[in-house]
């Protein structure tokens, strides 16, 4: 099957996705739900390592490489690095993220295809960078949670270093090397040139840092673990009602005095023991506890409504069930169906922003690996011939 473009935003473009894990595919999954031609290479079956997604057919597998074709190509052969070269000759982006020498090794580094691809762009997502003291070594999501500082201002006070519920280092580099790329290929359209784009796990994470390193590179102050409750506004955090947990988010003294209001107790307004609540008022513990009993006299729902009616902001803590079953979850039409050959109908949520004329879409469950070898090497030339011997010598 030829090349089906999710959407036709990106469809002018195609991809060499020499990624694997998470944080690699994570970016060439957004530039494939966009219509990009995203070519997934990888090892022939018999090659592979372990595959950390689960499997081919296992759910993270079919989310993380959904719209792409897959070729296979045996690296440590002549005949497939040159195979591969012909590729990307074919291309306008390669994503990779090998070990920052490998590149080099096999002769697919930046400088070496850009000598004779001056319009090439060249994307390295790494642990640490690509230089540097900590290049060398092996990075993974959890590593680079910890080491950005996140893990020490996630969780409650005192508990000690909390990872974050999902692979955020990897999603965010992914991300930000998509966003890198389409920046390059804007600028190739007046430069006519190609670049090197590259990031990292760590560098992800300490962007996404964010306020907390303003904290203390502008402040001087060091972060420390606020728990379920927001580190510098006051209240905003997780409370109580007579039935469950729920968010409320309080910043400004207008919404305050409504919060107040809303509660049952303006009082609280001209309190001189909570006047300093939009700082880092000395009785936040006492104002939480009050605030719980209050909360206490009512289910939820009641405070959702009334509070929202006022224009204060609060809501559900769901779980993934739960978020899936919201009805605005379902009115913005996250959720997207795609059906596989192989397994059947698929339910994914697809990209979170909307364009008008050009949306994201499904156009193809994840392939098998190697499925579209035969049919990505017939568009380069080769007769079903060549592609015949090619795969008894072991190339793919």
């Amino acid at each position: 099957m030829p090349h089906l473009p999710a959407s036709p935003a990106l469809a002018r473009f195609r991809v060499i996705d020499l990624t694997q894990v998470r944080a690699g595919p994570t970016c060439c999954r957004q530039l494939a739900d966009w219509g990009a031609d995203v070519i997934q290479v990888q090892m022939p079956e018999h090659m592979r390592g372990d595959d950390t997604l689960g499997g081919q057919d296992g759910s993270d597998y079919q989310y993380t490489h959904r719209n792409k074709r897959s070729v296979t190509l045996n690296l440590k052969e002549p005949e497939g690095i040159a195979t591969l070269k012909q590729l990307i000759a074919t291309a306008d982006v390669v994503v990779e993220n090998f070990r920052p020498d490998v590149k080099f090794r096999l002769g697919i580094d930046y400088e070496t295809l850009a000598a004779g691809q001056a319009g090439l762009v060249y994307a390295s997502i790494s642990g640490f960078g690509q230089d540097g003291p900590l290049a060398e070594r092996p990075g993974f999501d959890q590593i680079a949670q910890g080491l950005s500082g996140l893990m020490s201002v996630t969780g409650l006070p005192g508990q000690g270093p909390v990872r974050v519920g999902i692979p955020i280092a990897d999603l965010c580099a992914g991300f930000f090397a998509a966003q890198g790329i389409l920046v390059a290929l804007l600028e190739r359209e007046v430069s006519g040139r190609g670049q090197w784009v590259q990031t990292s796990l760590l560098q992800a994470m300490v962007t996404m840092m964010d306020f907390q390193t303003a904290r203390w590179l502008i402040d001087g102050e060091v972060a420390g673990q606020a728990g379920n409750y927001h580190p510098t506004s006051i209240p905003t955090g997780v409370y109580k009602a007579r039935d469950g947990y729920m968010n409320i988010a309080v910043f400004g003294s207008k919404i305050w005095e409504r919060f107040c209001t809303t509660l049952g107790a303006p009082e609280w307004i001209t309190d001189p023991r909570y006047a300093a609540k939009a700082g880092r008022s000395v009785h936040r513990d006492a104002l939480n506890a009050a605030i719980n009993e209050r909360l206490a006299l009512h289910d939820r729902d009641h405070w959702i409504e009334r509070f929202n009616a006022d224009g204060v902001a609060c809501g559900h803590i769901n779980d993934v069930r739960e978020m899936l079953q919201e009805p605005q979850v379902g009115h913005l039409g996250l959720v997207q169906d795609v059906v596989s050959a192989r397994l059947g109908p698929q339910r994914h949520v697809g990209q979170p922003m909307t364009l008008n004329r050009t949306p994201s879409s499904l156009a193809r469950a994840a392939p098998l690996r190697g499925e579209h070898t035969e049919e990505v090497l017939g568009e380069l030339g080769l007769s079903p011939g060549d592609i015949a011997t090619m795969k008894s010598r072991g190339v793919f």
